[in-house]
C-alpha cells in the first residue's frame, strides 16, 4: 500500500488527481470555520458537548456543527436524498428503467438525487435552527437562539446560508469523484472525521485512566485489522471460456475467476444506518416543545430511547446495518446482468449451465457471503457502543462515536487505495501497449 502511494506521485496524471483532492479538502475545511450569521458559536459548542446526539451530528459534519459553520449540515441532506432515491428505484417503474440504461441512467438518477437534496437541506436547516431554539434541549436554560421566528429576515438568511453550504459541499464531492480518486462524498466525511484526530489525542493524553486508554488503543488496532481483512476478503468464482471462431481466426478458450467481495457495500451501510437513526431523534426534537401533550410525550420518549445511545439504539443500529448491507449489495451487483454478460462472451461456470442456472447460482453465493459481511459490519458498528455503555463515565464513554468514525475512516482508506492501485495498473498496461 505504501509502495502504491509512492508510485502514484511518479505518475503525472495520478499526482494531479491527488493534489486536486487535497485542494478540495482544504477548501472544505476552510468553510468549516466560516460561521452562520446571528448564532453564538460558544453557546453552540457548549450545547454540543452536553448532547451525545449532537456530537454524532457534529461527527458527520466534520466539526461544522460545533462551530455552526455554513457546512454545519455536511452532506446529511444528500445522504438522506440518496436513500430515498434508492428506495424509490425499487418501486417506481420509470426509475427502474433508468437504472438499467447504464451510465446515462445513473447520471439521471444522480441528477434527481441532487434536486431532491435541496428541499431536504431546506427542511433540515429549519430543523437545526428549531433544535437550537429548544429550551428542553438546553436543559431548561436559555436556548442558543432566542425568539426564533421562521419569517424573520435573519432566520431566512440562516436557512439559505446552511442550504447553500450543503449544495456547495455536494458539488465539492462530485468534483472529487470526477477529477480525483475515490468517492467524493465518502472522502469529505473521512476528511471531517480525521480533522478531529488531534482533539481526540489531546483528550486521550489528558485522561488519567491509562488502562482504559490502552484498551481503546488495542480495540482500535483490532478494528483496523479486522476491517482491512474483511474488505480484502472475496469469493473467487471460476469462469471458463470456450474456444471461439471469429471470421477466419480461432480464439483459444481460457479460464479466469469472478471475484465477489465479502463486503461489496463498503462503508455505505454504516452511513445509511446512522442517517436513519438520526432522523427520528432529530424530528422528535423539533416537536419536544409542542403544546399538544401527547406529541410532546412521544417526542421525549423517542429522544430518551434513541438519543442516549442505549441498548435499543445498538440493536436498531445492528439491524439497519445488516439490512442496508443486503440492500446496497442487491443494488450494486446484478446476478442476471452478470450471467447475461458471461453468456454473451462465451463464458460459463464449470458445472453450472449458462443463463438462468448461472444467475441463480450467483444470487445464492452473494446472499451467503453477504451474510458474513453484514454480520461482521454490524458487529463492528455496535461493539463500541456496547463497550461505552459498560464503561460509562470513563475515557471509553466516547468510544461509541470513535468506533463508528474508525470504521468509516478505515473503509474509506482501503477503498481509496484500491482505486489508486487500479489506476496505477491501468497506467502500467497503457505503457506496456505503447
Amino acid at each position: 500500500m505504501l509502495d502504491a502511494l509512492i508510485n502514484s506521485f511518479r505518475s503525472p496524471d495520478i499526482r494531479r488527481r491527488i493534489i486536486f483532492v487535497l485542494g478540495m479538502v482544504v477548501v472544505y475545511r476552510a468553510l468549516a470555520v466560516v460561521p452562520v450569521p446571528g448564532v453564538d458559536r460558544t453557546a453552540v459548542a457548549n450545547l454540543v458537548e452536553s448532547q451525545q446526539f449532537l456530537q454524532l451530528l457534529d461527527l458527520f459534519s466534520g466539526g461544522g456543527l460545533r462551530s455552526f459553520s455554513i457546512v454545519a449540515m455536511g452532506v446529511n441532506p444528500y445522504i438522506n436524498a440518496s436513500i430515498i432515491m434508492q428506495l424509490m428505484t425499487g418501486v417506481v417503474p420509470r426509475l427502474q428503467a433508468l437504472s438499467r440504461e447504464g451510465e446515462y441512467g445513473r447520471t439521471k438518477i444522480n441528477q434527481y438525487t441532487r434536486y431532491l437534496s435541496v428541499p431536504m437541506a431546506l427542511i433540515q436547516a429549519y430543523g437545526y435552527l428549531a433544535l437550537l431554539s429548544s429550551r428542553d434541549l438546553a436543559g431548561g436554560s436559555a436556548p442558543v437562539i432566542a425568539n426564533f421566528d421562521l419569517f424573520s429576515l435573519l432566520t431566512i438568511t440562516q436557512i439559505i446560508t446552511l442550504t447553500a453550504g450543503t449544495v456547495f459541499t455536494m458539488w465539492l464531492g462530485e468534483l472529487i469523484t470526477e477529477r480525483g480518486i475515490g468517492n467524493g462524498i465518502s472522502f469529505l466525511i473521512f476528511a471531517g472525521i480525521v480533522s478531529r484526530v488531534p482533539v481526540g489525542i489531546e483528550a486521550f493524553l489528558a485522561s488519567p485512566d491509562f488502562i482504559l486508554g490502552a484498551v481503546f488503543v488495542v480495540f482500535a488496532i483490532f478494528a483496523v485489522a479486522a476491517v482491512v481483512f474483511m474488505q480484502e476478503g472475496q469469493r473467487r468464482i471460476p469462469i471458463q471460456y470456450a474456444s471461439r471462431v471469429r471470421g477466419r481466426r480461432m480464439y483459444q478458450g481460457g479460464s479466469t475467476f469472478l471475484p465477489l467481495r465479502v463486503n461489496q457495500a463498503g462503508v455505505i451501510p454504516i452511513i445509511f444506518a446512522v442517517s436513519i437513526l438520526l432522523f427520528p431523534v432529530q424530528l422528535a426534537t423539533y416537536f419536544s416543545q409542542s403544546n399538544v401533550q401527547i406529541v410532546k410525550d412521544i417526542s421525549n420518549a423517542i429522544i430518551n430511547l434513541l438519543g442516549n445511545h442505549g441498548w435499543l439504539y445498538a440493536a436498531l443500529y445492528f439491524l439497519l446495518t445488516v439490512g442496508f448491507t443486503y440492500f446496497y449489495t442487491a443494488f450494486t451487483f446484478k446476478p442476471d446482468e452478470t450471467a447475461d454478460q458471461l453468456r454473451k462472451n462465451g463464458g460459463f461456470i464449470p458445472g453450472i449451465r449458462p443463463g438462468g442456472p448461472t444467475r441463480d447460482y450467483l444470487a445464492r453465493v452473494v446472499v451467503r457471503i453477504s451474510l458474513a459481511g453484514a454480520l461482521f459490519l454490524g458487529t463492528i458498528a455496535v461493539l463500541p457502543t456496547i463497550i461505552a455503555n459498560f464503561a460509562s463515565g470513563s475515557v471509553l464513554a466516547g468510544l461509541g462515536l470513535g468506533g463508528t468514525a474508525l470504521l468509516i475512516v478505515v473503509s474509506v482508506v482501503v477503498e481509496t487505495m484500491k482505486q489508486l492501485e487500479a489506476q496505477l495498473m491501468m497506467r502500467n498496461y497503457e505503457g506496456f501497449i505503447r
